[in-house]
């Protein structure tokens, strides 16, 4: 089984699929205030807009980075 791992706000849950990522660096181009892999964690949600993260999520080429709205 996957491991994966979530990062919540009020609206979203993030769920991060590492062994799908593929390591494109998309998500940290597209949003590098949420997504950098030097810190830890290394995704800080509360960065950006429920909005704009569902819009970076959709362009992860291999599908490691997924939502579930609340």
């Amino acid at each position: 089984m996957s491991k994966t791992i979530h990062y919540s706000n009020e609206d979203i849950t993030i769920v991060w699929n590492p062994e799908l990522c593929t390591h494109s660096a998309k998500c940290v181009k597209q949003l590098p205030r949420v997504y950098n892999p030097k810190e830890r964690p290394w995704l800080k949600i509360e960065n950006a807009t429920t909005e704009a993260l569902k819009k970076q999520i959709a362009t992860c080429p291999s599908g490691a980075l997924s939502f579930i709205e609340k």
